[in-house]
Formats: structure tokens, C-alpha cells, sequence
């Protein structure tokens, strides 16, 4: 009965290029850009067509630049895996960045980067409607970021303006080198002010007080939501980066000894598959079974709209409340008018009540099984699913 149901919903539908594939390349990418560089960088060539028409600098440069691009790929490819908008972008403004690295450094480590970042263009343009989020920050965020980059151009500006009261300041880059390396607190020692140079040593000063509570912050305010999100996972709850990335997905609602076998149908099958229940002590059980969940109730359009009902490609609803499934029903056909709804009524009265609520099929497991029985007391040939059924009991 449940193989049979779930047939059902999840007929056949064109797949789509899927938000996953658009993560994992660009994170390939990322990974292979710092590899490239790596590599470049230790055997200490660049060559290709475009070499004998590169400034030194340049070439000198393209090593050492795809190995910090390749960290900014990987920042992006995370953004994308939260189904941010401005990831998206980060990503289509990095890929020709990793690309035109590659073919400056050319050998044929390169060769591989550069075909990879063309190609993941196309796939990223393709998915563009899969990563609609915007990029919501706290106001504690927002602040930190604020003073970190406020503190990097303070000292970048007030270095090169004081550049005669330091040793080896002389230009633009040399300022910012040593605000970052004051700030941070690694202080090589090689920029320091003239010992003569009363503003010289206070500007330091400045430099690295302000700067080490910049990065403080900074830090405190990536990392606090990584924890948070991690304490909401425990307590068996999806993440938002996990949410983002559902699409094809069976949405079970509510949760009962109906649904328990269709939950055990799936996990075996390994089928994409959403809980939202709003059984606190259900939603800890299955999310220490490794079962995707969501905590609320399936009858709210909150929960739904988390769980991405508008992408899942069938629902299923198989409590033993006909009435909570009969409000589950309603809410999930008003967010998601053409996915196909399948229920299961617990007393055959309500077989009609849920056809109305708009289920597109009602079975009733009670007349099923009697039809079964009578059917194999008679030489039917559904035995074998009986057999089935009786050994799964």
C-alpha cells in the first residue's frame, strides 16, 4: 500500500538542473583555483600565449592571486548553499576572475580551472531563480563589518599620509600591508615607526587597539550564527542553508503510526523527503535518526513555506487525526495548488471530507486491507503484498 502510494506522487517530472550541482561546482572550482595557485606558486612559472605580453608584476602576481581568489569562491559557494541572491552574484562576478588567473598562469595544471569556471558560468545562469534570499544581517553584523573596514582605511590612509615618520612605508600598499599585519596583530617588524616619531608611534598605537577589537567583533559575529544554527539543528530543527536546498522533495505532514511506515518507505529508498510535525519530542527522535525535519504546525503556512512546499514534488498526509489532516490539507493545497496530494483517512467516513479539503487521493487503509483479505481468501494474486506487509509487521 505505502510503495503503491508513493509511486503515486512521485511521478514522473522533468528535472531540472538542481541547486546542489550549482553549489558543488563552485565549490570545485574554489578548491581548484587554491590547488592551481599552489601548485604555480612552487614551481615558479607562468607561461602561455599572453606571457610575453604581461608585465612582470603580473606575472609574478597570477600565483599568488588564485589562492585568495579561490578562498573568496569558497565564501561564495557557501552563500549559494544558504540560497543567497548576493552569493549568486559573488559567484558570477569570481568565475571569469578564476578563469582569466588560469589562463595568466597557463601550464597545463591551469588547463583544468579554466574549463571548469566556463563551464559552471552557464550552469549558474541556469539555476539563477533557485537562489532568491537576501542577505539579512543583524545589526551586530552590519556593525562589524562596518568597523573592520573602517579600521583597515584608517590606517591604510593615515599610514601613507604619515609615511615619513615610518621605515619602508612609501606607497599605498605598503600602508595597507602594515595596517594588516598591526591589526592582526603579527607585527613582522619590518614597517614600524621612526623611534624619533612621537605620531608615528601613537598612530600604531591606534592602529593596533582599534584594530584587534575590529577583528574581535568580526569574528564573534560570523561565528555566534554558525553555533546558533548548529544548537537548532540538535534540537531538530532544519537549517536555512539546508531548507534552500530542498526542491523535489516528498512533504510528509503531521506525524502518527500511519506515517511511521511511510517515514521507514522512504529513508529505505533513500528519497528526498521533508517531516513537519509539531510533536517537539517526535521532531528530536527523528532528527537523531538522520530524518530531515521541521518544527511546526503542518496545518500553519509557516512551517510549509520553510519546509519548501512550492518545489516539493508530491505531499503526503497519514496522521491518525482526520481532522488535522483535513486543515493540512486545505493550507497545503492553498501554497501549493498543482502538487499532487495524497491522505489517508482513518475512518472511511471521511474518505469524501478530505477529497473536498483537496486531496487528489484519499485512501482509506481500513477498506484497503479488507479488500486485500477478501481477494486473497478468494485466489487473488496480491499475496505477495500481503506477505510483504505481514513480514514488515
Amino acid at each position: 500500500m505505502v510503495d503503491w502510494s508513493l509511486r503515486e506522487v512521485t511521478s514522473n517530472r522533468p528535472r531540472l538542473l538542481t541547486s546542489r550541482l550549482t553549489v558543488a561546482l563552485a565549490l570545485a572550482v574554489a578548491l581548484l583555483s587554491v590547488a592551481t595557485a599552489i601548485v604555480n606558486i612552487g614551481t615558479n612559472t607562468v607561461s602561455g600565449p599572453l606571457a610575453p605580453y604581461l608585465p612582470d608584476a603580473v606575472q609574478n602576481a597570477a600565483g599568488f592571486t588564485g589562492a585568495l581568489t579561490g578562498f573568496l569562491m569558497v565564501g561564495s559557494a557557501l552563500a549559494l548553499r544558504r540560497g543567497l541572491r548576493a552569493g549568486w552574484w559573488a559567484t558570477l562576478l569570481l568565475l571569469p576572475l578564476t578563469a582569466a588567473q588560469g589562463l595568466l598562469q597557463a601550464s597545463h595544471y591551469s588547463l583544468p580551472l579554466v574549463v571548469l569556471s566556463l563551464v559552471t558560468i552557464p550552469v549558474l545562469l541556469a539555476t539563477r531563480n533557485r537562489f532568491t534570499a537576501s542577505l539579512s544581517l543583524s545589526t551586530t553584523q552590519i556593525a562589524a563589518g562596518s568597523a573592520l573596514v573602517g579600521v583597515q582605511l584608517y590606517g591604510t590612509i593615515g599610514g601613507y599620509a604619515l609615511r615619513d615618520h615610518f621605515d619602508a612605508i612609501d606607497t599605498v600598499l605598503d600602508a595597507f600591508y602594515f595596517t594588516l599585519i598591526t591589526s592582526s596583530t603579527v607585527g613582522y617588524g619590518d614597517m614600524t615607526p621612526n623611534l624619533d616619531s612621537t605620531e608615528g608611534m601613537l598612530f600604531t598605537m591606534s592602529v593596533l587597539v582599534l584594530g584587534v577589537a575590529s577583528f574581535g567583533i568580526a569574528i564573534g559575529a560570523l561565528v555566534g550564527p554558525a553555533i546558533q544554527a548548529r544548537i537548532t539543528k540538535t534540537l531538530g530543527i532544519m537549517t536555512d542553508s539546508e531548507l534552500e536546498l530542498l526542491e523535489d522533495h516528498l512533504l510528509v505532514l503531521g506525524y502518527g503510526k500511519l506515517t511511521e511506515p511511510i517515514v521507514d518507505e522512504l529513508a529505505a529508498g533513500d528519497r528526498s523527503f521533508v517531516v513537519v510535525t509539531d510533536d517537539a519530542a517526535v521532531a528530536d527522535e527523528l532528527a537523531a535518526n538522520d530524518v530531515a525535519v521541521v518544527a511546526g504546525d503542518p496545518s500553519d503556512e509557516g512551517p510549509l513555506e520553510r519546509a519548501k512546499i512550492d518545489r516539493a514534488t508530491g505531499i503526503v498526509v497519514a496522521t491518525e487525526a482526520d481532522a488535522q489532516d483535513a486543515l493540512a490539507i486545505l493550507t497545503a493545497r492553498q501554497l501549493a495548488p498543482e502538487t499532487r496530494i495524497v491522505a489517508a483517512a482513518t475512518d472511511r467516513e471521511n474518505t469524501k471530507k478530505l477529497e473536498r479539503a483537496g486531496a487528489d487521493t484519499v485512501i482509506s487503509p481500513s477498506v484497503l486491507g479488507g479488500h486485500l483479505l477478501v481477494r486473497s481468501a478468494l485466489g487473488g494474486d496480491d499475496s505477495d503484498l500481503i506477505d510483504r506487509i505481514l513480514d514488515e509487521e
